[in-house]
């Protein structure tokens, strides 16, 4: 999917001026078209996945969710009567141990596909361009030598996470940092947190673009590993390595960074710059 994310990128940088919101030109679109891309759905209907997103993460508003499965249905009656190259077709047919998929079953994993590759790539993107503005230097080594965007891209993801924690429910007694937690308990493991640990990383509260090893859980671990991590790698690589080459001419507009409103996920509604001749 290389050359079509690459495409999209330069279809969306193509369109800015003097001025941009990183996250509303770029961050927002880029992921939401790839989505769509894959699920086979329409161009015009973008604007709609992203405000479904935003409600079912609880920054949006609202509850959309009836919406949300009332059009995913309808898209997959049309391709269950006319099957394309896309991916809810793909699933239409595929076979799990001898059974199809219920359409409960296909919607789950629609509205999951919707959510997790949207809301945290476009933070991914979003944190990353606030760290370069703060650190021109990374800008200027990122510059100079493009090929570190691809582990630059694992210390944003390490040193802003778009996630910062997943809830899990204990299997059995144990003991973490002195307090007993019991089977069947609830619990928050914060990914944020864990991705600053001095005993795992040194210099955790530095940004270093070149770090080596780092075993950040951005994208959880075991078998929670997320299953999009390679496309949101890809999608995060892509959009800064165009984002360099106008990065120079970027410094932040006169605003107060507002974070999108949800504790779980981290990133800003908007980021706009200038960009100077």
């Amino acid at each position: 999917m290389e050359g079509r994310v690459r495409a999209i990128v330069e279809e969306l940088l193509s369109e800015v001026g003097r001025e941009m919101d990183v996250i509303t030109d770029l961050a927002v679109p880029l992921p939401v078209m790839v989505i769509a891309d894959m699920l086979g759905l329409p161009k015009g209907d973008l604007w709609k996945f992203k405000e479904w997103s935003d409600d079912l993460v609880g920054v949006g508003g609202r509850d959309s969710m009836g919406e949300l499965l009332e059009y995913l249905q309808r898209r997959i009656e049309e391709r269950r009567a006319s099957p394309r190259r896309d991916l809810i077709s793909a699933l239409l047919g595929s076979v799990v141990e001898g059974e199809k998929l219920t359409d409960r079953e296909l919607l789950g994993f629609l509205v999951l596909l919707l959510v997790a590759g949207n809301e945290t790539t476009t933070n991914l993107i979003g944190n990353s361009v606030l760290t370069m503005l703060e650190r021109k230097d990374v800008v200027g080594r990122l510059a100079a030598d493009p090929r570190l965007v691809t582990t630059a891209v694992e210390e944003f993801l390490r040193y802003r996470s778009p996630v910062q924690g997943v809830f899990r429910v204990a299997k059995e007694d144990m003991k973490v940092g002195g307090v007993e937690v019991k089977e069947g308990d609830m619990v928050f493991a914060w990914i944020g947190s864990a991705n600053r640990d001095e005993e795992k990383f040194q210099d955790p509260d530095q940004f270093v673009p070149d770090r080596r090893p780092n075993p950040h859980l951005a994208f959880g671990a075991g078998v929670h590993t997320c299953l999009g991590a390679p496309l949101a790698r890809l999608e995060g690589r892509l959009a800064l390595t165009a984002l360099l080459r106008l990065l120079p001419r970027m410094k932040l507009s006169e605003q107060k960074l507002e974070p999108i409103g949800n504790w779980i996920f981290l990133g800003v509604r908007h980021l706009r710059v200038e960009l100077s001749s």
